[in-house]
Formats: C-alpha cells, structure tokens, sequence
C-alpha cells in the first residue's frame, strides 16, 4: 500500500468519491441516509476538502496498484494529532490497511514530539470500536455536538497516548 499525500484537485476527488461510497455503505445502517447526504456535502465534498486542507487538515489516500482504497485526515491540535477521519473500502478492510494508517499516524506525532492521537467514533460504531481498541485507543469520554439541520453526532472520544 502507498499513501500519498492530497495535493491536487484530482486526489480531491478520489477522496470525494471513496467518502461517498464507504460512508453510504457504512454509516446509513447507523445513522440514515439522510444524514449521512448531509455529513458528505458539509464534510467530504470537494469544496469542504479544500477548505480543511486550507485550514491545516493533512489528507492521505491509500492506493494498491491503480486503485484508491482508503484515506485518512488529520491536523495537529495542541499536543495532539486529531485523527479526524481513516477510511478503507470495504473490500480492503481486515488486511492491514487501516493498523498501516495508524502507524503512519503515530510515526507523525512522534516526529512532532506530541502527546497523543485522539479521534472520534459514533457510539453505535462497534466494528470501528473495536478495531480502534485492539489498536491501543481507549475511550475518554462521551461528545453530542449540533451538526444542522436537526442532526447530531453522538460519540466517544478515544485517545491513543505516545507513551
């Protein structure tokens, strides 16, 4: 797997089109498909992406041979990295990908000297849950923010200390 760095309005795009396919596939059993259209055009289209990367988010996207098959985002708060968003196909998934993109991670907070990677999960994302703990991350608390509309994300805060 490579993992390449977002710089171009193309790699915009194949993080665009991976965050619509993974997030309806995923996250509709969970959170609806309503929600998840919204999340995607405030979150993960194309205009939202540049404006994160604008911002200090980093976006990486994972390939194998021709094909994207994941991505990750993440920007330096603090002493901490926020993971913001690691994503793999669902025909990637369970290979590696996702513990690789960690390691990625965890090489950057290191190299930053910084104290801890924190991200965030829905609380009725348990295959993601437990992916996350068998990775080190523990639970820290609970989070219910406003996202529009009449929509919330209701989730745990989990962290992953450098030590």
């Amino acid at each position: 797997m490579q993992i390449l760095k977002v710089s171009n309005v193309r790699h915009i795009r194949e993080v665009e089109s991976l965050a619509s396919k993974i997030w309806r596939e995923h996250y509709t059993p969970i959170i609806g498909e309503k929600q998840v259209a919204f999340m995607l055009k405030k979150f993960q289209s194309k205009n939202a992406i540049k404006r994160q990367i604008k911002n200090g988010v980093e976006y990486y996207l994972f390939k194998v041979s021709t094909h994207y098959v994941g991505y990750v985002s993440f920007i330096v708060e603090n002493r901490s990295i926020f993971l913001s968003k690691i994503y793999v196909s669902s025909l990637y998934r369970k290979k590696g990908f996702a513990k690789r993109a960690i390691l990625f991670v965890k090489k950057r907070l290191q190299k930053k000297r910084l104290q801890q990677i924190y991200l965030t999960v829905n609380i009725n994302n348990h295959l993601a849950i437990n992916s996350y703990e068998k990775l080190g991350f523990k639970k820290q608390s609970r989070l219910v923010q406003k996202i529009g509309h009449g929509y919330i994300m209701d989730d745990y805060k989990m962290s992953l200390k450098s030590y």
